[in-house]
């Protein structure tokens, strides 16, 4: 059924809760988990980031992120599931909108995503991507509420 879970993270409390959910689904299932982080460029050009510094910048971004997806990776292969990591960068195009595309090329049979509940004012300034990624995306997506709201 759900043989291919589509996991984006950012290290947040509710993407990990994700991350959680979609390790116990995996076992219960025998399914695998394919983490993915994007790496959005487009705010650090608008807040005018000189090139130099820019990449240095980038540089750094990169390694917290790698770092990152492989510790979430590891986690998720020390509990029994089999797991892959990927790491994309945008410039321009929405979270959301890479997300949808990673589903599709994969390809995911479910996208289990944090979300953090913004609504309002809060939403459309933070963005809505969790909303694109429902909207748009040809599996069935899944969202898990951060434990804490």
């Amino acid at each position: 059924m759900y043989r291919n879970i589509l996991v984006p993270v950012d290290d947040s409390v509710a993407s990990m809760e994700a991350v959680e959910q979609a390790i116990d689904l995996a076992r219960a299932l025998g399914s695998r988990i394919k983490l993915v982080h994007v790496i959005n460029r487009t705010p650090w050009t608008a807040l005018g980031v000189e090139p130099a510094s820019m990449e240095e910048f980038v540089v750094q971004i990169h390694a917290a992120s790698e770092s990152m997806l492989q510790r979430i990776e590891k986690e998720v292969r020390a509990s029994g599931v089999d797991a892959d990591a990927k790491l994309i960068e945008a410039f321009g195009e929405r979270v959301g909108e890479l997300v949808v595309a990673e589903a599709t090329s994969w390809p995911a049979d479910l996208i289990m995503c944090g979300t953090h509940g913004r609504r309002g004012v809060r939403r459309l300034l933070m963005g809505g991507d969790a909303e694109h990624i429902l909207r748009h995306s040809p599996v069935p997506v899944l969202f898990i509420p951060a434990c804490n709201l």
